[in-house]
């Protein structure tokens, strides 16, 4: 009996000892998979919501950017639709991330004029280069749907953008003293 007890303690233990790590991995904040890491590391040092919405917004335009030069390349590598796809979602994602943040930023009641100011004129820039590359383009078929996506977020979190801008009321005017 006590043979018993003691194997089913050492199964016991040996079954903790290999779910630990698993949950201490859980426990510790997640990178981004489209993230580099010093992009990451921009992220986490930024402490105001504010900050990580520029900072989203330029990953974003960079992800942009990218994906049209490599869409413009006249010699494509052979595995171009899964860049094309994985840039596009690399885009998207950094879209959601930021207009993620204004939720945040509202929660706290942060001041994020500045930053919404940038993220709607950027962001209407953005939808109009998707839409443009919705209206054709080379290899369209391969990127449509991870594009289709994009617009959607993008349009999304514009309206994300419009609808913060009006809860927000303006900074108030400091009048010189007379």
């Amino acid at each position: 009996m006590w043979r018993r007890n003691l194997s089913l303690f050492a199964l016991s233990a040996a079954l903790i000892s290999t779910l630990a790590p698993a949950r201490a991995a859980n426990a510790a904040p997640q990178k981004k998979e489209y993230l580099t890491d010093s992009e990451s590391d921009k992220i986490r040092e930024a402490v105001e919501p504010g900050e990580r919405i520029k900072l989203y917004i330029s990953f974003a335009e960079d992800r942009l950017k990218k994906f049209q030069y490599e869409l413009a390349r006249q010699n494509p590598d052979r595995r171009r639709g899964e860049m094309l796809n994985s840039l596009m979602n690399d885009y998207a994602g950094c879209v959601d991330d930021a207009a993620d943040q204004i939720g945040l930023a509202r929660e706290k009641q942060a001041d994020i004029r500045a930053s919404l100011k940038t993220f709607k004129s950027k962001g209407k820039d953005f939808l109009d280069a998707l839409q443009k590359l919705e209206q054709g383009g080379p290899e369209l078929d391969s990127y449509k749907d991870t594009l289709e996506d994009a617009i959607e977020g993008t349009k999304d979190a514009l309206a994300d953008v419009e609808e913060a801008q009006k809860e927000l009321s303006p900074a108030p005017v400091r009048r010189k003293p007379s």
